[in-house]
């Protein structure tokens, strides 16, 4: 079991208080997640509908490279119950990147 003092010593990014309820790390969790480790480059999701993105900008690039790769987690990593459970973590990161 995890006391009050095991709780307190992990970072914001581990925790639910770090974690976005529709998926992926919200704003603390990716500043705690940043110093924790020095020299990261983690930045937040891009929640831009991709229709408003303009086509081969770095946002647009990044969340279609962000897509596949999580595409291919979901499909080769992730259990049948899990890849069809609408509240797993996975698929809210998808549907938050509009994948």
């Amino acid at each position: 079991m995890h006391s009050v003092k095991d709780a307190a010593k992990s970072a914001a990014w581990q925790r639910k208080e770090g974690k976005s309820k529709s998926g992926g790390l919200n704003a603390k969790g990716v500043a705690s997640y940043r110093k924790a480790n020095p020299g990261s480059k983690l930045k937040m999701a891009v929640t831009t509908p991709p229709s408003k993105l303009k086509k081969g900008s770095k946002s647009a690039n990044r969340r279609k490279s962000f897509c596949a790769r999580m595409m291919g987690m979901k499909k080769k990593l992730t259990s049948a119950k899990t890849a069809k459970d609408p509240n797993s973590r996975i698929n809210k990161s998808l549907r938050k990147w509009n994948c």
